[in-house]
């Protein structure tokens, strides 16, 4: 059973659609990631879901119940947002026990809630200084604590990391996922930022203008994007998106064909299981592919069904520690291809790929849908 469900969800300003149609459901002890770009609608569907903001239409269903129409107050919900929040002039302390104390919790209670959120966050021994004599990491870990003590049943994440600096995100990000896993509580996190993203979720809602473009595990999310926006906008690099046609194969299978840099083209078999693209059989099709997918011969997933190598001209070489990346040209596009730290290749030169066809991905052109 669902625990949290957005249904038939709208949000307009005036004439101004924000919101078209949102449709979310994840079950209890989830943690839902909303992703997309600025200005996709992700911030204004996480303050409809606390209450900040009103809803046109639709129903948002927590543990069975209807909250649409309630107060925030009544939602059983919690927020850490981007700022922090914290009140300037209250101790650690004083910051996490100031809900409990409007709420006229008893004393002794908010006392042992205090010690049992400082130990899981490790800041007891901050509880006696102001926000200010606090780094940015610690005013997180407080925001966070703030927010714990209400043991609500869902809780809200607003771009909690955007302030923070490179490394300390990551270690912050690390302490988030330790929580969840800790505390098995519902949590609804938004971010720009799909390595966030991917490596939080357990269900992904990926956004754009308003309109919800995919909802699926992290996997299926990377795996098999639903549209081109998706395909391009989660992974770091991005997938590569090809011009390409598809052929059709003396053994009645299929291939598409890649303009290659010198203007000769590559032939690459279509797998077992993506057959659909023979509907597009002599039209242009966009073929995607990761650049773990396209790499150095030695380098290639020896479980893969179907494995094609070409010939490519590397233009770009980048050694990144755990990975190289290349850069050639096929489809009359810039692909990123990722090679063994160790792999042997140069700038210039004609390097010999392999191709993870299990891995590829096709599109419509025109609509920028899938395929196959």
């Amino acid at each position: 059973m669902s625990f949290l469900k957005i249904s038939h969800l709208r949000k307009s300003y005036g004439a101004l659609e924000i919101l078209k149609d949102i449709n979310i459901e994840i079950e209890q002890g989830g943690f839902l990631v909303l992703v997309g770009p600025s200005g996709c609608g992700k911030s204004t569907l996480l303050n409809t879901i606390a209450g900040l903001e009103p809803i046109t239409s639709g129903e948002i269903s927590i543990n069975g119940r209807n909250v649409a129409n309630l107060p925030p107050s009544q939602r059983d919900i919690a927020m850490v947002f981007q700022s922090y929040a914290l009140y300037p002039n209250m101790t650690v302390a004083g910051n996490i026990a100031f809900g409990m104390e409007i709420r006229k919790v008893p004393k002794e209670i908010r006392e042992k809630a205090i010690k049992d959120v400082s130990e899981i966050l490790q800041i007891g021994h901050l509880l006696d200084r102001k926000p200010s004599q606090l780094s940015g990491g610690q005013r997180q870990r407080v925001a966070m604590g703030r927010a714990l003590v209400r043991n609500p049943q869902v809780f809200l994440f607003d771009e909690p990391l955007s302030n923070l600096d490179a490394k300390l995100r990551v270690d912050m990000r690390t302490e988030i996922k330790r929580l969840h896993q800790r505390m098995k509580t519902t949590i609804v996190y938004v971010t720009h930022d799909q390595i966030e993203a991917m490596t939080l979720a357990t269900k992904i809602a990926v956004l754009k203008d308003g309109v919800l473009q995919q909802f699926g595990s992290p996997a299926e999310i990377y795996n098999n994007p639903a549209n081109m926006f998706v395909a391009d906008f989660m992974g770091s690099p991005a997938m590569n998106l090809l011009n390409g046609t598809v052929r059709k194969n003396d053994n009645g299978g299929f291939s598409v064909a890649l303009a290659r840099a010198s203007g000769e083209e590559i032939l690459l078999p279509v797998a077992p299981g993506k057959e659909a693209v023979g509907q597009h059989l002599g039209k242009p099709v966009i073929f995607g592919i990761r650049p773990e997918a396209l790499t150095d011969i030695e380098g290639a997933d020896r479980n893969a069904t179907t494995v094609a190598e070409g010939d490519c001209l590397i233009e770009v070489v980048e050694p990144a520690g755990s990975d190289t990346f290349a850069v050639t040209k096929l489809g009359g596009k810039e692909v990123v291809a990722r090679l063994r730290a160790d792999a042997r290749i140069q700038s210039g030169q004609v390097a010999r790929l392999a191709f993870n066809l299990d891995k590829a991905v096709f599109f419509d052109p025109q609509s920028q849908g899938r395929i196959a």
